[in-house]
């Protein structure tokens, strides 16, 4: 069965959302967020890179529509758009939980 291109292009915005978040330090930035907003400046140190490598990080969590800006002056803010991203998190961590406990049975 072939995918209708309707499907097909729902199916590719999903993929663009899910590799947005897939890089540990994006990851990161956005459970940070979900504690509340932060400058670029306060993201940087957290995460120990250049500004460089932050902003796009941030740039391509934007683009995806999971994050929202605010520049105030020379600073840049930034928040979480759609905090229901979250929920991923609680799936992945449920995913990790669900393995580890087959591990265990297998090795008893």
């Amino acid at each position: 069965m072939k995918l209708s291109n309707t499907v097909q292009k729902r199916y590719e915005a999903r993929a663009r959302i899910i590799k947005a978040l897939a890089h540990p330090t994006r990851l990161f930035m956005v459970d940070e967020l979900s504690k509340g907003e932060r400058c670029v400046c306060e993201l940087r140190d957290m995460v120990g890179a250049d500004i460089s490598t932050v902003s796009k990080h941030l740039a391509l969590l934007k683009a995806a529509g999971i994050l929202a800006d605010d520049k105030r002056g020379l600073q840049v803010f930034y928040r979480l758009k759609t905090p229901c991203v979250l929920g991923i998190f609680d799936c992945v961590e449920k995913v990790q939980q669900d393995s580890r406990a087959k591990r265990v049975r297998c090795a008893g």
